[in-house]
């Protein structure tokens, strides 16, 4: 690995880090748990758990970054069943409201 490709992936850590606080903050209450990319090849980064729902969220460092194989696949299967998006620094603000929304809705 590079320094470059080790100095982008510590920005998506980053972003990820300072978005877990966020959901926990939008959300109190929630719990917010790392998925293991290694169990299941292309899951989502992140699990939010909030009352009796669900969301996943793959987190990005930008909306230029490419998806890895089955990414699509995963986040597309899991929004028919629940919520579940890419996320990135360009979209948050938007990503977050409509999951507040999601969760607070009554279906």
């Amino acid at each position: 690995m590079s320094f470059e490709q080790g100095g982008l992936e510590m920005l998506e850590n980053k972003f990820k880090q300072k978005l877990v606080g966020e959901i926990k903050k939008l959300l109190p209450g929630s719990m917010v748990v790392h998925l293991d990319p290694n169990e299941i090849q292309g899951i989502p980064d992140l699990l939010v758990l909030y009352g009796f729902k669900w969301a996943a969220l793959e987190g990005k460092k930008s909306a230029k970054e490419s998806h890895r194989p089955n990414q699509d696949y995963y986040v597309e299967k899991m929004n028919e069943n629940g919520f579940a998006r890419f996320i990135f620094p360009e979209n948050k603000d938007a990503v977050l409201e409509e999951m507040k929304d999601y969760f607070s809705s009554k279906n």
